[in-house]
Formats: C-alpha cells, structure tokens, sequence
C-alpha cells in the first residue's frame, strides 16, 4: 500500500516515513504544500496524510477541497497542532477522514492508518482472507491453508495489495505506484521477479490447491478468478 506524507517538518516526516516502510507500506514524503498539492493529484495512493498548516500557495486544507473538487476520493488523515473542537469540525467538514492532533504517538498514527486502509475494501480487521490464502497485516503472517508461509517485507506488501485488489487486472506499472515509493528505481522486471517470488511460495508448493497469481498476457497480472466485465 502506498501513502503520501505531506508535512514542513522534515523529523516529523522522516520519523513517520521510516516507521512506515518498517510496517511494509511504500512511502513518500514531501515537505510543503505546493509538492503536496502536485503529489496528492498526479500519483496514485491508497492514503494521504497531510499537515494543516504549512508553507507555499496550498495548505492543507487546500489540498484537501482540492482533491475533493477534482472527486479524488483517497482517504485523508489530518496532521495538525490545532486541537479545539472548531478546528477539528473545520478539518473534517474539508473532507477529512480523521484528524490526529500533535503531539501524537506513533502507535495511534498506526493504528489510523489501518483503519482508514480498511475502508476502501469493507475489511472490519487485520485478518484479509481469500480461498486458501490467509494474511495478518499487524503481525504479517502468511497461511496458505494451515501452512505459514515466510515472505520478506516487500513480499508481503506486494501479496496484501493483490488480496486487496481480488480479481482486477493490474499492470507493472500499476502494481509499482501501489507497493513501491515514488523514489524508488523500479523497472517492470522486478515487478516480474517478486511476483515469481510469491509464486514459488504460496503457488507451486501447493500443486493440489488452484494458483492465486494468474499472468494476464498484455496486460499484467490477476489474483484469483477475473471480475466480470
């Protein structure tokens, strides 16, 4: 999953970007509201988490109606120093999604990033499931039937957002602006060898349970059965 930080404090920023790609989210950071604003309405993320009050021509409260205007609908969280109940109904009434007051501790930002995740995809808990498959998404644990299986970090980014996205075909590119930081050096290859990664763990040790990962040719890849068009 990818999230978008938007937030004039550098340490702040930085802090919340590393104790983020330590939970396997793909993180990207920038630090006034001009690059926010260009970030938030070009790329793709699954989640924003943007600072109130902070330097150029937007705020955070511009990027916010910004994106509402332009039917943007990924959820936002509220980073902000302002904690009266006006502030709060201000954020929110902009078209927040929640709102976490400074100082806040890093557990409780995790715990509404998870939440605000689940939303899109109507998952009431950490436990995502489909077929034989089964994840944990706070202790990151894989079960294929009753067999754990042992991923690396950014195996298990990548196999939560196919579970997520059951049935949709998704291409490299696709899957890279969601399981990968806008910074990182990604070329479509590597997308093909950590899908063979997953395939060689939860897929062809498993010869009498169906394939998850189906290649779409063309196009990319499928996990589970296709959506009817």
């Amino acid at each position: 999953m990818r999230i978008l930080i938007v937030e004039d404090e550098r340490k702040i920023a930085n802090a919340i970007k590393k104790g983020l790609e330590q939970e396997s989210y793909a993180v990207d950071a920038v630090y006034d509201g001009d690059d926010g604003y260009a970030y938030a309405t070009t790329e793709e993320y699954d989640l924003i988490i943007l600072d109130r009050m902070m330097p150029g021509d937007y705020d955070g409260t511009g990027i916010l109606k910004a994106l509402r205007e332009q039917d943007i609908k990924t959820p936002v969280l509220f980073l902000t120093a302002k904690d009266t109940v006006s502030d709060r109904v201000d954020g929110l009434d902009a078209g927040a999604d929640d709102y976490l007051v400074k100082p806040f501790a890093f557990e409780e930002l995790l715990a509404r990033v998870r939440a605000l995740l689940r939303r899109p995809n109507e998952t009431l808990q950490s436990e995502l499931s489909y077929e034989h498959l089964s994840l944990d998404t706070e202790s990151f644990t894989a079960l294929v039937g009753e067999q754990t299986v042992e991923l690396t970090q950014k195996e298990f980014a990548l196999l939560e957002y196919f579970i997520r996205n059951p049935g949709r075909v998704m291409s490299k590119d696709h899957i890279i602006q969601h399981v990968w930081d806008y910074d990182a050096d990604i070329l479509p290859n590597t997308v093909e060898a950590y899908v063979g990664y997953l395939r060689n763990k939860i897929d062809k040790p498993f010869k009498h349970l169906p394939d998850l990962i189906k290649t779409k040719r063309g196009f990319g890849y499928v996990f589970g059965q296709t959506k009817p068009f």
